[in-house]
């Protein structure tokens, strides 16, 4: 069982269903929608497209993953490949039995958020197109959300513009970490067609910039809260930090992305 959970990527899928859940919650509660099923059911969509891309990326790289890192649940042997295909394909079921009570636009948004990320796994990761699935699926991710809680689309037509270049600066952030595995096995990735000196500044520089957007659009929208200022000072500060390194820019990108969603929902009632 501990195989199974670490094959889902816990760390970052737990992170991306609670900020869409809380995301959901917001847009529900500020446009006078019920919190309750239609929720419910849209963060249950979310955790399968999770579930199907961890374990598939766990598939997909079990024999790099032999002499990258050995410990992995499918190279270690605690999970065998084939029972790892059944958690993708698990996942994958969760997730469409959940949208399709939500309505046709839920359930499409979610399956090309999903066909992204499995384009990655199977095809781009290795590839300098490596950064584009980052960049399509989690933009959808808010429209996905807010059409999931029952909240027009047009209420977050402009988060794809902020959350798309913060996913693909975590993307750089994540493949510089593992930069030194990565050209041991001739992956070719976008860090790698950088180099790993141009891919962290640039990760850095991202998340930074879109830190500083997202604080200059609430500035100018005049309805800024002293707690808002804060949890966007916070998550400046995270990030700023990560500087020092791929591991703590990762690490500061994650607390980031939880203070500055707070910080919206608070500036925007």
């Amino acid at each position: 069982m501990l195989g199974l959970a670490r094959l889902v990527h816990p760390a970052p899928a737990t992170a991306v269903v609670a900020l869409s859940a809380a995301l959901g919650a917001i847009l529900a509660a500020q446009s006078g929608q019920p919190i309750g099923v239609r929720l419910l059911l849209t963060t249950l969509a979310v955790a399968g497209s999770q579930i199907l891309t961890g374990a598939l990326n766990d598939w997909t790289d079990r024999d790099r993953d032999v002499l990258a890192q050995p410990s992995k649940p499918i190279p270690s042997g605690d999970v065998p490949p084939r029972a790892a295909l059944g958690v993708a394909a698990l996942g994958a079921l969760l997730q469409v039995a959940a949208s399709i009570p939500l309505g046709a636009l839920p359930l499409l948004l979610g399956l090309l958020a999903s066909a992204s990320a499995v384009a990655y796994n199977l095809v781009l990761s290795r590839t300098p197109l490596s950064v584009l699935p980052y960049l399509v699926s989690f933009g959808l991710l808010p429209l996905w959300v807010a059409a999931g809680v029952g909240v027009e689309v047009e209420r977050v037509a402009v988060a794809p513009l902020l959350v798309g270049p913060f996913a693909a600066a975590a993307h750089l952030a994540n493949t510089v970490r593992d930069f030194d595995v990565d050209e041991r096995i001739g992956s070719r990735n976008l860090a790698q067609v950088l180099g790993r000196r141009v891919a962290f500044n640039l990760a850095w520089a991202l998340a930074m910039t879109v830190g500083a957007t997202v604080g200059a659009a609430l500035l100018a929208g005049g309805s800024v809260t002293p707690a808002a200022v804060v949890l966007g000072l916070a998550g400046l500060v995270a990030v700023g930090q990560g500087i020092a390194g791929p591991q703590r820019l990762w690490i500061g990108m994650l607390v980031a992305a939880v203070c500055w969603t707070a910080a919206w929902a608070l500036a925007t009632g």
